[in-house]
């Protein structure tokens, strides 16, 4: 950390407090996420957690606390991508990790089971929220994953905000997987997920009777199913390949599902069909090369093409999301490396995901209103080499360490004998 940043995250301390109050953030350059775009040498009033004003020339309440930006970037907090944050601590440790259901083949018979809720087993003093928050991102949306002995509907998740809060603050999204990395969960067969799936509609409209001896579903499991089928819930589909996606918009237009699709490799072929849809896609822009066979389209213009032809594009990292989630500025920035417009990139992680995943009204713009979840950063948000100066959260200014600056400060060694935390302990 450079001497500069120490000194006005410091100043950012003395000015705003640990604790929700009136804030002006003065000569900011203001990236709204909205129709307004950005402004310029704006300001941005706080009140009582709430974004109250955005403007220039705004006046300072009596006992409000000003911060002069100086011109740098101020942004909503952003999005962490589709994560398992407070759902894991330890990948490698089973114990600490709780975002799948497994429940074997001898109770195949209750294996589908999209009532499963991962947002019950939210851990709000993960170490991974104070990691991940520090990096700018406010808010993730928990992921229910798919293992062996369960089920291409891996269950339900939710969005959490990373401010220390044990419960979601929007509506539940259920999780599906389809493709060549699902198959094992359908007899080895991907046309054997499309029989399935119709099986759970015919399930949840009554055409198979709940003690048949083929049915999947429990009656809490056709409950929650129905809460998806008619226009209702999001449902996010795992899938990559071209032909899945095209099966995909044909199950969901006859069903009425309203979908997202996570992963999306090929999704740039079916662009046009997509953006009619009106189906967001969040992709992974560092998806270049072919993977498996479900991704020999993969290309860095995904995001642009798809979003030239007016597909909502929002990003999510594949791989250890939870423990790396500040990675999803770097996609949102070769996204734009590769085509895609900056303003377009930066929507991608706060706009777009909290209009697809219902808390727009929320989340996601820097508008009067809004819960004053901010960051003001060091330079463009969508560069690796920026930091997060400062993140509010409901208007209160967060403590910027966490476990891993801990760790770095105890360690660090000066420049003349050991480091401190040797020093202090032969003491």
């Amino acid at each position: 950390m450079t001497s500069r940043r120490v000194a006005l995250v410091l100043c950012l301390f003395a000015s705003a407090g640990a604790h929700a109050q009136d804030v002006l953030i003065r000569n900011a350059t203001v990236h709204t996420a909205t129709a307004r775009g950005t402004l310029h040498n704006a300001d941005v009033l706080v009140s009582g957690g709430t974004v109250r004003a955005v403007g220039t020339g705004l006046s300072a309440p009596a006992n409000a606390q000003v911060i002069d930006a100086q011109g740098r970037p101020l942004t909503p907090t952003l999005f962490g991508g589709i994560t398992e944050i407070g759902l894991e601590e330890v990948s490698g440790e089973k114990a600490t990790v709780d975002k799948t259901l497994a429940l074997g083949a001898d109770t195949k018979q209750m294996t589908v089971r999209p009532e499963f809720d991962v947002t019950l087993a939210y851990n709000p003093d993960s170490v991974l929220v104070p990691v991940t928050r520090i990096e700018g991102i406010g808010w993730t949306l928990l992921g229910a994953g798919t293992a062996s002995g369960g089920s291409i509907v891996a269950g339900q998740g939710g969005v959490m905000r990373l401010d220390g809060s044990a419960d979601p603050i929007g509506p539940r999204e259920l999780f599906v997987r389809i493709g060549g990395d699902a198959a094992g969960l359908s007899g080895n067969s991907r046309a054997a997920q499309w029989m399935i799936l119709d099986q759970l509609i015919d399930e949840v409209r009554g055409r198979i009777p709940p003690d048949a001896n083929a049915a999947l579903l429990t009656p809490a499991g056709r409950a929650t199913l129905a809460r998806y089928i008619g226009g209702g819930g999001r449902v996010v589909v795992s899938v990559d390949r071209a032909a899945d996606i095209r099966q995909l918009l044909r199950w969901s237009a006859r069903h009425k599902v309203r979908i997202a699709i996570a992963g999306g490799a090929e999704a740039w072929r079916l662009a046009p069909q997509l953006a009619a849809a009106k189906v967001p896609v969040f992709v992974n822009p560092l998806g270049n090369l072919p993977s498996d066979f479900d991704q020999i389209g993969a290309t860095m213009q995904n995001a642009a093409r798809l979003r030239t032809a007016g597909v909502q594009v929002g990003f999510s990292q594949s791989g250890d999301a939870s423990h790396n989630a500040r990675k999803v500025r770097q996609l949102a920035g070769n996204a734009v490396a590769n085509g895609l417009p900056w303003e377009d990139g930066l929507a991608g992680l706060t706009r777009v995901p909290a209009e697809a995943f219902g808390v727009a009204d929320k989340l996601g713009t820097i508008v009067p209103g809004q819960r004053a979840d901010l960051v003001l950063w060091s330079g463009d948000p969508l560069e690796v080499n920026t930091v997060a100066l400062q993140v509010w959260l409901d208007g209160r200014a967060i403590e910027m360490r966490s476990r891993q600056t801990e760790l770095r400060d105890r360690y660090l060694r000066a420049e003349n004998g050991l480091p401190r935390a040797y020093r202090d302990n032969a003491r």
